[in-house]
């Protein structure tokens, strides 16, 4: 039996209650005119955040190898949370420009409408900044690569979102 260690697998689908997709939403809600601020916690978190469709190709690849061993999928590229919601708010044309730091760090339109605030209550009491895949060993032996990149993950779940919002 393969095992198989996924680091962070997001579909366009995920839970709300997963930053990605919170990010995702929200920045859609804000593109179709809402004036609430996303609000998050720790945005300098980082995390290795691939595509969950590749990850799912990645394990049936393992299913097919005929010796069993670990294998590691990721895309083997960091990014904070900052960088998700800069990502996601330029899918929709918007820039994000920062003042203050921590905990006191706001994300301002170009108009300064606030678009992201911080809150320290949903930071995470246990965060690590490792997060980042070594898949070697599936490229090599599976011939795995994840095929979607972090701009076209972050473009596929907002632009799901806006399209869901617009079909309500």
């Amino acid at each position: 039996m393969s095992n198989g260690i996924l680091l962070n697998h997001e579909p366009e689908v995920r839970g709300p209650e997963f930053v990605t997709r919170k990010i995702s939403m929200e920045v859609a809600r804000i593109h179709q005119g809402s004036t609430e601020p996303l609000i998050l916690g720790n945005l300098s978190a980082v995390k290795d955040w691939g595509y969950a469709k590749d990850y799912v190709e990645g394990m049936w690849k393992m299913l097919q190898y005929d010796i069993p061993d670990d294998f590691v999928m990721g895309t083997g590229e960091s990014h904070t949370v900052r960088d998700f919601v800069d990502e996601a708010f330029s899918v929709v044309g918007m820039n994000v420009k920062r003042i203050g730091t921590g905990v006191n760090e706001v994300g301002l339109s170009d108009e300064e409408k606030v678009l992201v605030k911080v809150s320290r209550d949903l930071y995470r009491p246990l965060e690590s900044d490792n997060y980042r895949a070594d898949y070697t060993k599936a490229r090599e032996k599976l011939g795995w690569e994840p095929r979607v990149k972090f701009k076209e993950l972050v473009r596929l779940m907002v632009e799901s979102d806006i399209k869901a919002l617009n079909s309500q």
